[in-house]
């Protein structure tokens, strides 16, 4: 995955959609596990890689720092989060052979976290059209339920 050709593709559809001045100085790359809040004015999206593998694609808000920072991490602290899908994958969790004690540690061993930060004033329509972008682009394997899932590959075995 290039996150930079993904990106320039998203300009792409700034454009198409009159996103007045979106261009790439208008998204922060930042990798990595981050225990850090978003910085004032500010939203994102992130992405969790497994490899080649997207797991999750996720949003938040320049309100959501638990969602940010801490959620994805402990299975217990939302309804959906990775920790969760990760322990409910029953073939990921015999072949890592990893427990609900060390999911948190697993995640930020084995998967890479890349976040891309906005100003704020783009507001929660990029932002959502960002994420909507990134799940079409990267067919995260916990995103949405099953039944709802439509790759390229299964819309034309339809």
């Amino acid at each position: 995955m290039d996150i930079e050709d993904i990106l320039y593709d998203f300009i792409e559809v700034c454009r198409l959609a009159n996103v007045p001045n979106f261009n790439r100085s208008s998204i922060e790359i930042k990798e990595g596990h981050l225990s850090i809040s978003l910085e004032k004015d500010t939203i994102a999206a992130y992405i969790f890689m497994y490899g080649d593998k997207c797991l999750k694609v996720g949003k938040v808000g320049p309100n959501s720092n638990a969602r940010y920072i801490y959620q994805h991490y402990h299975h217990k602290s939302s309804n959906s989060n990775l920790a969760k899908s990760l322990l409910n994958d029953s073939i990921l969790r015999t072949s890592e052979n990893f427990k609900e004690l060390n999911v948190k540690e697993w995640i930020k061993a084995n998967t890479e976290r890349i976040n891309l930060i906005l100003d704020e004033r783009f507001g929660i329509f990029v932002l959502g059209l960002l994420e909507s972008f990134l799940h079409c682009r990267l067919h995260p394997k916990y995103e949405g339920f099953k039944n709802q899932k439509r790759t390229p590959e299964n819309i034309i075995e339809e």
